[in-house]
């Protein structure tokens, strides 16, 4: 009895030293959980407007578009991560896919700042554009030795290649280069007041790429000033919300009719919708928002409709053209597009 009182003890001691060490030992892997929410036409944990506009007109929207995000537990013990397997709306995964080993903690938050500062320059730049404020592509500088050298000048505005609009720097150099080397291409520029049109052919730069021979500046101008502020945020996926945040807060309409409308998305210059990670813990924000639709990019339908929340559809968009057809659609009583069969 003596001996078997002293095993149960031991042993009683063992599962207490264990239970202690799931409690202390760190593992290699984060908790990916849902964040908070914002919306974009309101205002930030410090109760300053998102976004900001001076010297313009400013609307006020009766529903809301809400920017999802994804909360991340760097530091995990062992019975944080078994917690968090059993739970559904969480995903822990090896710390590698988050923290590469060949950056710190620290580097991996600054580039998620730096995505962050450039999805709302980018936000900026096509929301501009849809409220009629273009971007000018001008010419700095010409290269000697290239057939452009006297024909364009610094100062001209590149409207388009071959009758395709220039709309930014990453669209004149995409156009340049979808024809080879040599090629005659149609330039329509803009010198002054005159619009005209040379036959300018590209010649190869010193990596085989075609080129104008020029070097170029944008420009959009628009007669008020626009900010984002908003803290402690990372990453590119909130550009598409920031876009349609920006359209619906200067335009007279109210784009939400009265809904409360979430999404996620990176956005480009040129307003194509790319995929962003966290997809199945925003739809779980969004839903804790009470928001009743969900602008999701289209390269991550499959698993939006993986872990779909009920009562919660899934417009399918590609582009901000799509999410603001969509959001007419929604006024107007419609159904958009959805992810899915």
């Amino acid at each position: 009895m003596r001996r078997r009182g002293v095993t149960v003890l031991v042993g009683a001691l063992l599962l207490l030293l264990l239970s202690w060490q799931t409690t202390v030992l760190q593992v290699p892997y984060v908790e990916m959980g849902p964040g908070p929410t914002y919306n974009t036409l309101g205002a930030g944990d410090d109760g300053k407007p998102i976004i900001n506009v001076d010297g313009a007109p400013v609307t006020k929207s009766a529903g809301q578009l809400r920017m999802t995000t994804v909360s991340v537990q760097p530091q995990m013990t062992l019975l944080e991560a078994m917690i968090g397997w059993w739970q559904k709306d969480r995903a822990v995964v090896p710390r590698e896919l988050i923290y590469p080993p060949n950056r710190t903690e620290q580097q991996v938050e600054e580039e998620n700042k730096k995505d962050f500062q450039a999805s709302q320059s980018s936000a900026e730049t096509v929301a501009l554009r849809k409220l009629g404020y273009p971007v000018l592509v001008a010419i700095d500088e010409v290269s000697a030795g290239f057939p452009a050298e006297g024909q364009l000048q610094a100062g001209d505005v590149i409207n388009s290649i071959d009758g395709k609009p220039v709309t930014s720097l990453a669209k004149l150099t995409e156009l340049v280069r979808a024809e080879p080397a040599g090629t005659p291409r149609q330039v329509e520029y803009t010198r002054g007041a005159d619009k005209r049109t040379a036959t300018v052919a590209t010649k190869a730069a010193d990596d085989g790429t075609p080129r104008l021979g020029i070097t170029v500046k944008s420009s959009q101008p628009h007669p008020f000033k626009l900010s984002i502020q908003l803290d402690r945020i990372g990453g590119p996926s909130a550009g598409l919300m920031f876009t349609l945040g920006i359209i619906d807060t200067i335009k007279e309409e109210d784009l939400t009719g009265g809904i409360i409308i979430a999404g996620t998305g990176t956005i480009d210059d040129e307003g194509n919708v790319g995929p962003i990670g966290g997809i199945p813990q925003k739809l779980v924000a969004a839903k804790a928002a009470k928001a009743k639709f969900f602008l999701t990019p289209a390269a991550n339908c499959a698993e939006a409709v993986a872990n779909a929340q009920p009562g919660l559809p899934l417009i399918k968009v590609s582009t901000a053209d799509q999410a603001l057809t969509a959001l007419e659609q929604l006024r107007a009583g419609q159904t958009p597009a959805v992810c899915g069969p």
